[in-house]
């Protein structure tokens, strides 16, 4: 998100606050939040692709919501109004080929190109569900095709293909294809949120949501492109309130504008002026000193810290100026005692969603078959890692990130459960309980710190190269 689009959000913020009423205000949102889908997608290579990805985004919504309906409920009016909104804004988007609406879309298809491919794709969801009568065999292809394309988009060969693909459709050079050319904006946290709602749905656990409440939390704008991840339950509580809210509550809204003011300065001031020295394959290379590359770890740690908080912090006070809390996602990570603490407070929304949906069952199952305690807590550990590492990319580098974590957590466990005893009549000794707490911040610090070159590092050969500078062996 860059600052003329949170100069909008702000105006749109300000329109809202002072003409619309709250009966509409669940409206507004939710209008807002489908315009803000294709306004946020970044220009791409592949011709009417940003459209179609921006518009395929909204129809997985609605397609998340047609899976997860409450057993029993009738399609509303409200519901065919929202479904015949999101249709004319993708259709209407096609007008910036005749008038100027680059600050929306950029090189949409022609008129009858999207009305034919919106057709064909609620049709092909048509054919592929209808002849499946039970809901539980739904929801499953539900999920499977979710995973299914979250690991085509997180592959780089599979991404080439298939920009290879989209290329010689279009008629551009297939050979000239990349996994930048299929950068779908928001997908990621998109597709959690789907998942939550076809598990929880699954399990009984999902609230009866209107399509327009399931839309919104789906691409609720401030959120959309990098999170929190707020739970479904918790936006509807949020929708229901608006009708009532004061809008123009003076300690609401100072919250909220002090929350941006701290957010713009946290990614635009500090952590922009850290990236310009923090590690990456290109100034690792240009460092000749142990001490220097040390320098750009550190500020690589620092910027990621305040990069993604910084933009937590603006999605939640925009949030806030519209009258929906997202929940909080970092809590001074990198002062936290141990790794299982660290990962409490680090992008907490994405560490619940693990718990809920991989360690929690995966521990659950385990303990069923009757396997032992420390080794369930191992492999419960290792999975859920694992996943959170290739959530940001099916890379070897992301895979052994999500190693390293994992072994981390099981080997704080396995140390944590032997020590119970000793560290409970440490806490009758002050001083030593102090200097022990203090040691274990600087050691998970540390332990976070050298499981960024594996976040940072492009290959295994260069995280490698990396870790050798920093004992002072080049090669």
């Amino acid at each position: 998100m860059a600052l003329p689009e949170i100069a909008v959000m702000l105006g749109f913020a300000l329109v809202y606050i002072l003409l619309i009423p709250g009966r509409w205000r669940g409206w507004a949102l939710l209008l807002a939040s489908v315009i803000g889908v294709y306004a946020l997608f970044p220009p791409l290579n592949i011709r009417w692709l940003e459209y179609s990805l921006a518009t395929a985004t909204l129809l997985l919504a609605v397609g998340g919501w047609w899976l997860t309906r409450a057993p029993g409920r009738a399609i509303q009016r409200e519901d065919v109004a929202v479904f015949a909104s999101v249709v004319l804004i993708a259709l209407g988007m096609t007008a910036a080929r005749q008038i100027d609406l680059s600050a929306l879309i950029s090189r949409p298809p022609p008129l009858l190109a999207a009305l034919t491919g919106i057709a064909l794709a609620v049709g092909s969801f048509g054919l592929v569900v209808w002849p499946l009568r039970k809901r539980p065999a739904r929801l499953t292809v539900g999920l499977l095709a979710l995973i299914a394309l979250f690991i085509v988009l997180k592959t780089d060969a599979l991404t080439t293909a298939l920009a290879s693909l989209l290329r010689a459709q279009v008629g551009q050079d297939a050979s000239l294809a990349s996994p930048l050319d299929v950068r779908w904006l928001g997908f990621s946290y998109v597709a959690f949120r789907l998942i939550h709602t076809l598990r929880d749905r699954q399990t009984g656990l999902l609230p009866a949501l209107s399509l327009r409440q399931y839309l919104t939390y789906v691409v609720f704008f401030p959120a959309y492109a990098a999170g929190p991840i707020d739970r479904a339950e918790h936006h509807q509580k949020a929708d229901e309130a608006l009708a009532t809210l004061n809008a123009r509550d003076p300690q609401r809204i100072t919250i909220a504008l002090t929350r941006i003011g701290i957010g713009l300065f946290k990614k635009f001031v500090i952590a922009d002026g850290l990236a310009i020295f923090s590690l990456s394959a290109v100034t690792a290379a240009q460092v000749e000193t142990t001490a220097g590359l040390w320098l750009l770890l550190y500020a690589y740690a620092f910027r990621l810290y305040f990069d993604f908080s910084g933009y937590t912090d603006i999605a939640i006070g925009i949030g806030l100026l519209f009258g929906v809390r997202l929940p909080e996602n970092f809590d001074r990570p990198y002062l936290r005692p141990n790794i299982a603490a660290f990962w409490q407070s680090w992008h907490k929304s994405l560490s619940d969603w693990a718990r809920f949906y991989v360690y929690t069952p995966l521990t659950r199952s385990l303990l069923r078959r009757k396997w032992g305690g420390p080794l369930v807590f191992g492999l419960a550990s290792l999975a859920t890692m694992l996943m959170i590492g290739l959530w940001h990319g099916v890379t070897v580098p992301f895979f052994v990130w999500g190693v390293w974590h994992g072994l981390g957590l099981t080997i704080h466990k396995l140390w944590s459960d032997r020590t119970r005893r000793w560290y409970r009549d440490l806490q009758k000794r002050p001083g030593q309980r102090q200097l022990w707490q203090v040691g274990g911040v600087l050691l998970t610090f540390h332990f976070v710190l050298l499981g960024w070159v594996w976040f940072a590092a492009p290959d295994l050969t260069s995280a490698l190269r990396v870790f050798g500078g920093l004992v002072g062996v080049r090669w």
